[in-house]
């Protein structure tokens, strides 16, 4: 597959509303990273000194497409939840 069309709004299950009703699609992006969190923290610490990564660096991407995640958010409740993409070149919310 290389581009899919998927539309702005969709009608699927609200596990809140707990019904079918309309919702809006859009591109999940995650957020910055922060750098204060707990697991951030512990593998700053990991790194630091002699005896380098703990895990091998990947050089080189062996992947050419990406697992793209929808968000949908319900426009009668506004409860949003991810849905797991399929793999793909394009993504097109038409």
């Amino acid at each position: 597959m290389f581009r899919v069309n998927v539309k702005k709004e969709v009608t699927t299950y609200c596990p809140k509303c707990r019904k079918h009703q309309v919702h809006s699609v859009s591109l999940y992006k995650p957020g910055k990273r922060r750098a204060l969190a707990k697991g951030e923290r512990h593998h700053d610490r990991e790194k630091r000194g002699y005896g380098g990564q703990k895990y091998p660096l990947q050089r080189e991407f062996s992947k050419t497409t990406k697992k793209q995640t929808l968000k949908l958010k319900c426009k009668v409740c506004g409860y949003a939840r991810h849905k797991d993409g399929i793999r793909l070149r394009k993504l097109v919310i038409a």
